[in-house]
């Protein structure tokens, strides 16, 4: 879909240009006219004009000044020049303006014809052009991304690892990868941050550790970076002669000593076997296992054919001592005691993350013992947030393994301490219980999630303390409640038991006569009747008061 602008004061001429030629078979859709300088200007800056064939003379101004008006502000137009005149001047003018070509008048038809033809054959030209420059451009924008997801790919898998479906997916992606490419990979992992960050602070510094891989590495050849989860980059190097494994480390540990110093953090790099591309999912996955399998050791640098595979099993503490300790609330000894043996295992062979998980999970297991004794439910004291992060990191190497036990130690011994020298826990139950006696909710097992305590052992300590069970405590309080509405106010039966946390009436009449042996509306009867005779007492007395005054002031 064209469209032609015809620029000529001769309107005769104008509209026998117009029929010279079949313009719909040059595929142009819509054909105007303009007569002079502005009137050109105005088609032009309605309308998306794909060639302009105008006359050089007119009345109203120079039609090579209007090619070079044309030339900058519709540089996509194609300018076609037409005259009487058959002079060279104008012709390399037309030509330096911007002009696509020169007409002599009258325009035969075939002429016509074969320079429109020309005309439109640079458009779909410069089209196809402008279409692969901005596939350039944006292949020269996206190349790392796209890169970075062909290997994304093959280490998920995606990209099935054989050499035909790696060059296939290469192909298609326009990845330069050679036939039979070695390549070594690195991975890259942040053991911790120093300090707090938030998800915006660990992306830059992400990009930061990112960029200075690239720097401080790069001089041992052209690489891949590539970002995975959980605080770790991958560096794929083609392989090549002059890249030496000492080199490499030597370099890694340069590039550790930066990141420490400038980015906050501990890292530690584990470099691969050279392998085919094909081979580096199953690499990446012995790279993984040896990462995890660091527990003990922080900023050094690990190269795989250099690691012993020998396992080794480590026999665990015994943790009775540390469970009287935990009793006795001795948080200071039994916190030693754990950081001294873990500190023996950070150089003990076979030291592994299955060592720190086994480790972990007998002492929750003494953990959760003794609370169990005191009470304390740990699941609730231990599901807050920044507890279950501790928890999840715990097994990542033994420095957030004693970070885990201080916080576990700490936080149970704090709490029942609390709980064994407060006031009386049963003191806080009681306050509890008269702000929430309108909880429809409020139950003996609500009560005890409240202060992380075991209901069965919240009871027996309601027992010993008071004489009674929470739930008959509870009930009490309400019933009592209950019993002074009925007596001082007029409101309905079935609002004072929702008042007092009773949403079934039924119920709350049966528990009432339990009580007083009564249903509620003849406790008020009772004590309406109650009120009634006191007060006539009341005034009788009052009476007789008046009368002994009268007669001893006679």
């Amino acid at each position: 879909m064209l469209q032609v602008l015809i620029v000529d004061d001769e309107i005769i001429v104008a509209e026998a240009a117009k029929t010279v030629i079949d313009w719909g078979e040059f595929g142009v859709t819509s054909l105007f006219t303009a007569y002079n300088i502005r009137q050109a200007k105005e088609t032009l800056d309605k309308h998306p004009i794909d060639i302009m064939l105008c006359d050089i003379e007119m009345p109203q101004g120079n039609g090579l000044e209007l090619i070079a008006w044309v030339r900058d502000h519709y540089p996509k137009t194609v300018s076609i020049i037409m005259t009487c005149h058959a002079d060279f001047k104008f012709a390399q003018q037309a030509v330096q303006l911007g002009s696509f070509d020169y007409l002599l008048k009258p325009v035969p038809p075939d002429d016509m014809a074969n320079i429109v033809a020309k005309a439109i054959d640079k458009i779909n030209k410069e089209s196809e052009m402008m279409q692969y420059n901005q596939f350039g451009q944006y292949w020269f924008q996206h190349q790392p991304f796209l890169a970075e997801r062909f290997w994304l790919d093959i280490i998920h898998q995606t990209i099935p690892s054989n050499p035909e479906a790696i060059k296939k997916a290469a192909m298609e992606r326009n990845i330069p990868i050679v036939d039979q490419l070695i390549i070594l990979p690195i991975l890259i992992s942040v053991q911790r941050y120093h300090k707090e960050l938030n998800m915006r602070e660990e992306k830059i510094l992400e990009f930061a550790l990112r960029n200075s891989a690239e720097e401080m590495i790069l001089d041992l050849g052209n690489f891949q970076i590539i970002s995975l989860t959980e605080r770790k980059l991958l560096a794929i190097l083609p392989f090549e002669d002059k890249l030496t494994f000492e080199k490499l480390k030597k370099s890694c540990e340069s590039y550790i000593t930066s990141c420490n110093h400038y980015f906050y953090c501990d890292l530690s790099c584990y470099i691969g076997d050279q392998v085919y591309s094909h081979e580096l999912q199953e690499m990446f996955q012995q790279l993984f296992l040896m990462e995890k399998n660091n527990v003990a050791h922080n900023n050094k640098v690990y190269i795989l054919s250099k690691q012993a595979t020998k396992s080794v099993a480590i026999p665990m503490p015994d943790m009775n001592l540390w469970s009287v300790m935990l009793k006795e609330n001795l948080k200071q000894k039994l916190i030693a005691e754990a950081e001294t043996f873990l500190e023996r295992l950070i150089n003990t062979e076979g030291m592994d993350a299955k060592t720190l998980h086994n480790f972990q999970q007998d002492f929750l297991q003494m953990v959760y013992f003794v609370l169990k004794l005191k009470g304390i439910q740990a699941r609730k004291l231990f599901s807050d947030t920044y507890s279950r992060d501790l928890l999840a990191r715990a097994t990542r190497s033994v420095l957030d393994m004693i970070t885990w036990i201080n916080h576990m130690v700490s936080k149970a011994v704090q709490y029942a301490t609390a709980v064994e020298q407060s006031q009386s826990i049963m003191d806080k139950v009681i306050k509890y219980i008269s702000l929430h006696l309108d909880t429809k909710d409020l139950s003996r097992e609500e009560i005890a999630n409240h202060f992380f305590l075991n209901p069965d052992y919240l009871d027996r300590v309601s027992k010993n303390e008071i004489g009674m069970s929470v739930t008959k405590y509870l009930e009490q309080e309400r019933l009592k409640i209950a019993q002074e509405l009925l007596s001082k106010t007029d409101m309905l039966v079935s609002a004072i038991a929702a008042h007092v946390g009773y949403s079934n009436l039924s119920h709350f009449s049966k528990r009432f006569k339990i009580l007083t042996h009564m249903n509620p509306i003849e406790y008020r009867q009772l004590t309406s009747r109650n009120r009634t005779n006191d007060k006539s007492k009341m005034e009788q007395k009052a009476s007789n008061d008046s009368a002994i005054l009268k007669t001893d002031s006679k």
